[in-house]
């Protein structure tokens, strides 16, 4: 597939985003001095619209996962921008959801340069306990692991800045807070935002703003959320900021959990308005691909309706949870 980026020595690959059919953002990026696997996570979403995964999905996240594997094998650098499973790859094994197993794991990092999230600093309960058990399992394959807080490193030519710790959507989150990475080489840079949800804080896009890049990776807001965890208000200021963002970068892939509702587009318009007037582009990871959204945690309802799974999957799909992640479902 031809990919529609504004940057020629940076290359940038994604390689699973919701517009693929997964909860994640991992990407491939390669410059001529170093290779980077960011956030080589993967999951599904265990229940929406009251149903499970259906069996696309799982087709859609089996595929994903090895493409994550194959990505790590090519990789110098792999990230973990916070310790969420669709960031980053846990070593247990869990075919219900996330698609991992121990094997697994060490495919991915081992050997690698790990640069991290740190789990002793700006975090909250559960991603310090799950990045501290990720240094004692799948990171002990690593050859380092480095936190990479607010951080620059730099590999002949280029550079992989990290900014300091941001709110994982709006301000005082529960969710804690993530990392963003910026890739450097010469005069192109490539910004990968992670969850930042839009961004819904004003001081997370100035620092998007700041570094002046031609292409973003954006982890939109998410719409199925409003007046849970997300309030009007807070939506309205992820489509303002949104709004500066594609109004003063080229090429923007507005992706993740803004894609777990079918219409997002109708949230979007304003943005998308916004972008064509400043004469530049917002895309899906499937779009900026050359290829075709495939859109399947917002249209669960759908497919099960107009595709119903086999017996034997619905007879797995029946066994308790624990059962469920030791067994790969019947696809």
């Amino acid at each position: 597939m031809e990919l529609k980026s504004p940057l020629r020595k940076i290359e940038v690959r994604p390689v699973a985003f919701e517009s693929l059919g997964v909860r994640s953002m991992c990407t491939y990026v390669e410059t001529p001095d170093v290779r980077i696997l960011l956030d080589a996570g993967v999951s599904l979403g265990p229940r929406r619209f009251g149903f499970p995964p259906h069996p696309k999905e799982y087709m859609a996240l089996k595929r994903s996962r090895r493409l994550i594997v194959e990505s790590a094998e090519r990789a110098d650098v792999v990230t973990v921008s916070h310790y969420h499973f669709d960031h980053h790859t846990p070593s247990y094994t869990d075919w219900a959801y996330n698609w991992c197993s121990e094997e697994i794991a060490k495919s991915i990092y081992e050997g690698k340069l790990v640069l991290a999230k740190s789990y002793r600093s700006n975090v909250n309960f559960s991603q310090r306990r799950r990045g501290w058990i990720f240094t004692q399992t799948s990171g002990k394959y690593a050859e380092r692991i480095e936190a990479a807080d607010g951080r620059t490193f730099r590999f002949g030519d280029t550079t992989i800045s990290f900014s300091k710790p941001v709110f994982h959507g709006p301000e005082g989150s529960d969710l804690g807070w993530v990392l963003m990475t910026t890739v450097k080489y010469g005069e192109e840079r490539f910004l990968f935002t992670s969850d930042v949800q839009g961004p819904i804080v004003r001081e997370t896009c100035e620092l998007i703003l700041a570094e002046s890049p031609q292409l973003v990776f954006l982890g939109g807001p998410p719409l199925y959320l409003v007046d849970f965890s997300i309030s009007r208000g807070e939506l309205e200021s992820a489509a303002e900021n949104l709004k500066r963002i594609v109004q003063r970068v080229p090429t923007t892939i507005l992706d993740h959990h803004i894609l777990r509702e079918k219409d997002w587009r109708r949230f979007a318009q304003p943005v998308l308005e916004a972008a064509s007037r400043a004469g530049h582009r917002i895309l899906t990871a499937a779009e900026f691909m050359g290829g075709d959204e495939e859109l399947l945690e917002a249209r669960r309802r759908e497919l099960f309706e107009e595709d119903p799974p086999s017996s034997a999957f619905v007879r797995w799909m029946k066994k308790p949870s624990w059962k469920r992640k030791l067994t790969k479902p019947p696809l």
